[in-house]
């Protein structure tokens, strides 16, 4: 018997899609079925690293972690890692296939809808149910010829889509309304329902709205979601989110860790377990903000484009402050493309981000980077070093560091393997390895290095927890044996 399957598409980036499906992903496991979560193309450089070390966007691996499986590279066939303004890495189930500019890149996707097929076909095979995300809006009817992202993969496939709209951020009527007035016929006659999602307030205010928008559009209302407080525990995937994250920062504690907000920042959910610590403030420094003082520690993040990353953190006067902060006694941590930024310099030889060529780092670790065209994409597991705090985490980057700090490496991998490099002094660090927070015994010594103390956090546990009370929140709120109806009905 074929799987079932039920697309979620949304009037726009943001409007909630990626956590609607890990909510629903959560209730239908909840209720007994096999489910798998799908993504066929994906822009994010908030990406994972799976089993078989391959790469997906970190949406679905919170996905797949919902409906309790392990993350596959079939979960999100084609990946778009921006790392210009018009130009991004291509991954292909798992693996790098390209670097395109955005319009060569719309000639590209013919070639790798068959791709996209093959995974879908693999995880129907495995499952009851596969819940399949779009991407974008619906209504990019200019770029539907070759659509691999929503209405072009509803097509090929005959999967039944409900469209998501954001009531938080103004127009919801209009955008629904009007993606159904801008789509092709054929098109819109996939969609069987809609989703208003994040309503404050008095839900029954909207309930005309609802009725509007179904006379409107012919499509059955299926849901109007209230805000949910709980799933701000769930890692945002788009860099977009960041303002909104840095807005909603509760402040006042202890620990005063600032983070610059690069172009090009990548893997940022590393900081969320930060940020849920009562004992840190945890401050995403936007453009034309300087370092705050007094400072514990700085945090560069990682990135996909370090050397552009680089420049621009010298742009903004950042690479001043923090020499300043170091020279006070301040602290300064990097992560992968932060760690590469915290050397003596980076080389690009072979053009990896660009041009060929060097540039001089901070100078802040006795370190030197090369960068390479071959991707590490591996998941680890350790100790940091002096301490003996467990961690596990993943590596995803593309180059080599070492010098002499690093014989003061950081970590110390499950097979003893020395990783990242410490200064002298022991003020400055830096590692390759993401998710190190996530760990509460890893994050606790590193607010004990900062004269703080973990209070209580235990981040596993808490993201569960949100998991769950957002399947429960959805079963309120959303027509949910109605879409199971919907998905059955599919080719």
């Amino acid at each position: 018997m074929t799987a079932r399957a039920l697309m979620l598409q949304g009037t726009g980036s943001s409007v909630g899609k990626s956590l609607l499906v890990a909510g629903l992903a959560r209730a239908f496991t909840r209720r007994g079925l096999r489910v798998r979560p799908f993504k066929p193309q994906n822009m994010s450089n908030n990406a994972a690293v799976t089993a078989d070390g391959g790469e997906i966007g970190r949406a679905q691996a919170l996905q797949a972690r919902a409906a309790g499986v392990a993350p596959s590279v079939h979960m999100n066939p084609v990946l778009l890692k921006p790392q210009s303004d018009t130009g991004a890495q291509v991954v292909v189930q798992g693996r790098v296939f390209a670097t395109a500019r955005a319009r060569d890149y719309q000639t590209l996707k013919p070639q790798l809808l068959p791709r996209v097929l093959d995974s879908f076909d693999r995880l129907r095979a495995e499952s009851d149910l596969v819940l399949v995300e779009g991407a974008g809006s619906a209504a990019e009817v200019n770029l539907r010829d070759g659509d691999i992202a929503n209405m072009g993969f509803a097509r090929a496939t005959g999967t039944p889509v409900v469209l998501i709209g954001d009531i938080d951020r103004g127009g919801v009527i209009a955008s629904l309304v009007g993606t159904r007035g801008v789509l092709d016929p054929a098109d819109a006659a996939l969609i069987r329902g809609f989703i208003v999602n994040r309503m404050r307030g008095d839900a029954s205010l909207f309930a005309e709205g609802m009725r509007i928008i179904a006379a409107a559009t012919g499509w059955a209302p299926l849901g109007l979601v209230p805000h949910l407080p709980e799933a701000a525990r769930l890692p945002a995937e788009d860099a977009q989110d960041l303002a909104e994250i840095a807005r909603a920062r509760p402040g006042g504690g202890r620990v005063r860790i600032a983070v610059p907000r690069l172009p090009w920042i990548a893997n940022f959910d590393d900081l969320d377990p930060l940020r849920a610590e009562p004992e840190v403030d945890l401050i995403l420094l936007a453009p034309g903000t300087p370092l705050p003082a007094p400072c514990d520690l700085v945090i560069l993040p990682g990135s996909k484009a370090t050397i552009a990353d680089l420049a621009a953190l010298r742009a903004e006067g950042w690479d001043i402050d923090i020499a300043a902060h170091h020279r006070r006694g301040g602290r300064v941590l990097g992560l992968c493309g932060g760690y590469q930024m915290l050397g003596r310099r980076i080389a690009d030889p072979e053009g990896v981000e660009g041009p060929p060529g060097e540039v001089a780092g901070l100078g802040l670790l006795d370190i030197a980077t090369v960068l390479t065209g071959e991707k590490r994409l591996t998941r680890v597991a350790g100790t940091l070093d002096g301490s003996g705090a467990a961690f596990a985490g993943y590596e995803m980057h593309m180059g080599r560091s070492d010098g002499p700090d690093s014989a003061r490496p950081l970590l110390r991998l499950a097979g003893g393997e020395a990783e990242g490099a410490r200064s002298a002094d022991g003020r400055v660090a830096g590692t390759y390895v993401h998710g190190l927070f996530a760990g509460d015994a890893a994050r606790a010594a590193l607010l004990g290095w900062l004269g703080g103390s973990a209070g209580g956090l235990r981040w596993e546990t808490e993201v569960e927890a949100a998991l769950d009370a957002l399947a429960a929140h959805l079963e309120a709120h959303v027509a949910v044996d109605r879409l199971l109806e919907i998905a059955g009905a599919g080719r």
